[in-house]
């Protein structure tokens, strides 16, 4: 099992949906890094060559931003957000949504599920 930037990639996958189980790379980052290493975006991870392996990992640590790092950075971009008291912080702080989505219906995977009031009828 080809290891990452410190994850364990699937084998039998095609490399450029494997790449995306690193967070931080999504379908366009895995196509743009393989066209750029000259490796088939077909070929499965299992088979590839320690060379091109290697040139992957390096690749990937030398450009990019992922997994840790990121994830480090995108939390305390929510936290400076939360600390000087801006709307978008508010949100974060609450657990609604930050980007504008309607929450009178929806919404119930960032404000969980329903809290039903004692003794409320339903208004039809």
């Amino acid at each position: 099992m080809p290891r990452i930037a410190g994850v364990n990639i699937p084998e039998n996958k095609h490399i450029s949906i494997a790449l995306t189980y690193v967070f931080g790379i999504g379908r366009p980052a895995s196509n743009r890094i393989l066209s750029q290493l000259s490796i088939d975006p077909q070929k499965k991870a299992k088979e590839l060559t320690e060379h091109e392996e290697n040139k992957i990992r390096d690749y990937i640590r030398d450009n990019m931003k992922v997994e840790g790092d990121l994830r480090r950075d995108v939390s305390s971009d929510i936290k400076r957000l939360k600390e000087i008291g801006t709307y978008r912080g508010d949100r974060h702080k609450k657990g609604l949504p930050v980007r504008g989505q309607r929450t009178k219906t929806n919404a119930r995977t960032r404000k969980g599920p329903v809290r039903r009031v004692a003794n409320k009828k339903m208004e039809k």
